[in-house]
């Protein structure tokens, strides 16, 4: 039987997604003006421009087709770089290449130096779009000199597995990099360069988001070296990377741009969907039907274990006669010590299950917790629903749960119950997001 306080929640995420699609996101800001030529963003070209596209990372595809629909013969060639999952339906007058993600391979190796070789060879007078959505970092990842790809391989295992934010990995990798933090711009030989980004990334920093190939980076060797020394990876990162890095700090390595830099004045980015315009699409809807909706902002952040806690407390402290609805964005991070499967969303439903238990809370509560890629860590899952009251003492479940979340399990637990939700690629990227729901309880 379907649990209507599933569906609804689902039904939401849903609507949020509609929202960010990357190729509606590019449809609405690219179109042909008045005179035959191309506008995007309201900015004008005249008849006759001619566009070179560059579109990487998971909704790569989707953003291509909407851009080439949109600017028709105004396309003069295109690439279009992106994950096993998400090659779907790559428009026929592009060049589609995958690579690997979240882990790099060789594939990315050779689809980065393709896209150096595209960009220079663009006429000045012409346009260069980059279509940048999220898991461009990991896709096209090409070792600086000295370095080999496996030894990016090794630090991006360690990171991730580290418990390190997205601005901390990417900072390690702009340093380690010869498209990130800007040079991808650099390579070009194009006077105007339009980004258009579908973020995934805190605060939609244009410079963490794809690890920044067309904008300056403001982080330098000494922090990526704090990064590593932070997490204590010194031992967990090749040699030939940690005397790379210590070569930038020492000043033996040139740095990567900075802001000011003369070659990236020709860069113009927008940022045409983000988590934002996802929670407040959900938040509308359920207010458009009568429920009460707050969206709490871009709060996902740290250990995904320690915000599942968090939330179901915040649950527990409404009062309200009516039912409430709880809209939060962001990114946590795991911290792997177990040997099970899972993700951040998985683990921050689980935690709240969890919590609710503990404080004997028997039901009346509901959490979604989803990946808007439709990915959740190395796992076919979104993420999972739970409901408070599922686990109890006297059917074991609470001490299953406790021992899933301490193993990094929670794919297992939830696997066994129902609980995952599987919508497969989504088209988009804009972090994760929870949907916190508290029926109402009579009382004000």
């Amino acid at each position: 039987m379907e649990n209507p306080r599933r569906a609804y929640m689902e039904s939401l995420f849903a609507r949020s997604l509609e929202a960010v699609h990357a190729g509606r996101a590019v449809a609405a800001v690219v179109e042909r003006n008045e005179t035959g030529g191309v506008a995007i963003r309201g900015r004008s070209f005249a008849p006759g421009t001619n566009f070179w596209v560059v579109a990487a990372g998971k909704a790569a595809a989707a953003m291509a087709r909407a851009f080439e629909e949109a600017a028709g013969t105004a396309v003069r060639q295109g690439y279009v770089v992106t994950g096993d999952a998400y090659g779907r339906d790559v428009p026929a007058t592009f060049v589609g290449m995958l690579a690997g993600h979240p882990v790099p391979d060789e594939r990315g190796v050779v689809a980065s130096t393709e896209l150096l070789r595209f960009v220079a060879q663009i006429p000045p007078e012409d346009v260069l779009v980059v279509l940048l959505s999220g898991g461009a970092s990991a896709m096209l990842s090409s070792p600086e000199a000295g370095l080999a790809l496996s030894d990016l391989v090794g630090a991006n295992e360690a990171l991730l597995a580290s418990g390190a934010d997205i601005d901390s990995i990417n900072a390690v990798r702009k340093h380690c990099s010869v498209i990130a933090g800007g040079r991808l711009a650099l390579a070009s030989a194009s006077e105007r360069i339009e980004v258009l980004a579908v973020s995934d990334v805190p605060g939609d920093s244009l410079a963490t988001l794809g690890s920044g190939p067309c904008v300056a980076d403001p982080t330098t060797f000494g922090q990526a070296l704090a990064v590593i020394d932070g997490h204590g990876l010194q031992g967990r990162v090749s040699s030939a990377l940690m005397a790379h890095l210590e070569a930038g700090a020492a000043g033996r390595v040139p740095e990567s741009p900075k802001p000011g830099h003369p070659g990236l004045e020709r860069v113009v980015v927008g940022i045409i969907a983000s988590n934002a315009s996802a929670r407040r699409a959900a938040v509308k809807s359920a207010r458009a039907e009568g429920v009460r909706a707050l969206d709490l902002g871009e709060v996902l952040t740290g250990e995904a274990r320690g915000m599942g806690r968090k939330l179901a407390a915040l649950a527990r402290s409404i009062r309200s006669e009516s039912p409430t609805l709880l809209v939060a964005g962001g990114e946590t991070v795991v911290t792997v010590r177990g040997r099970g499967r899972g993700g951040r969303n998985q683990e921050i439903a689980l935690a709240a299950a969890l919590e609710w238990a503990r404080e004997e809370v028997s039901g009346g509560m509901s959490i979604l917790a989803v990946g808007s890629d439709g990915m959740d860590g190395p796992t076919d899952a979104a993420g999972a629903f739970v409901e408070a009251g599922e686990l109890t003492p006297d059917r074991g479940t609470l001490e299953e749960a406790s021992e899933r979340l301490e193993q990094n399990d929670s794919y297992a637990f939830f696997d066994g119950r129902g609980g995952l939700l599987r919508t497969g690629p989504t088209e988009t990227n804009v972090m994760d997001l929870v949907f916190l729901r508290v029926e109402g309880r009579g009382r004000s």
